[in-house]
């Protein structure tokens, strides 16, 4: 017989943030992978929209995407990373994904807001149970219960 603690840990609703989470980094993960095999067509890339100190960016945009992707799979510090993505996401919307009147570049500014409606829903909610956050969370203390 399954205790209620058990089930409630295994049930369907406890894994959704984590899988919620997987799917959110893996656009990350393989964008940020995608530039580490090309540095130098993604350096290239930054400079041409103008932004001055392209290797420094360069090098940001792989710490947020590569970093940031896998601090929001294991969920550590879930909130400020999914933040951070989320800006992450808007800004480069802006900076590069510009040229609304060309239909890619459109479904590419939109999915990156998209993107960072999801990752504002994790700001919102937390990374749930299957995380190091809520591992590391204060146990709650029921009033009037003993210390």
């Amino acid at each position: 017989m399954q205790s209620a603690n058990t089930s409630s840990i295994l049930s369907p609703a406890s894994a959704a943030p984590l899988i919620g989470r997987l799917l959110m980094a893996a656009i990350f993960l393989i964008s940020g992978a995608g530039k580490l095999m090309a540095p130098g067509g993604t350096i290239g890339y930054i400079a041409s929209v103008g932004i001055p100190l392209p290797e420094l960016a360069y090098a940001g945009a792989l710490a947020m995407e590569l970093g940031g992707a896998l601090l929001l799979v294991v969920g550590y510090r879930t909130r400020w990373v999914a933040a951070a993505l989320a800006l992450f996401s808007v800004v480069s919307a802006v900076l590069f994904h510009n040229a609304l009147g060309d239909q890619n570049q459109l479904f590419h500014f939109l999915k990156n807001l998209a993107m960072a409606g999801g990752l504002l829903q994790v700001v919102a909610f937390g990374a749930g149970g299957f995380s190091l956050d809520e591992r590391h969370a204060e146990p709650s203390v029921a009033v009037g219960a003993v210390r």
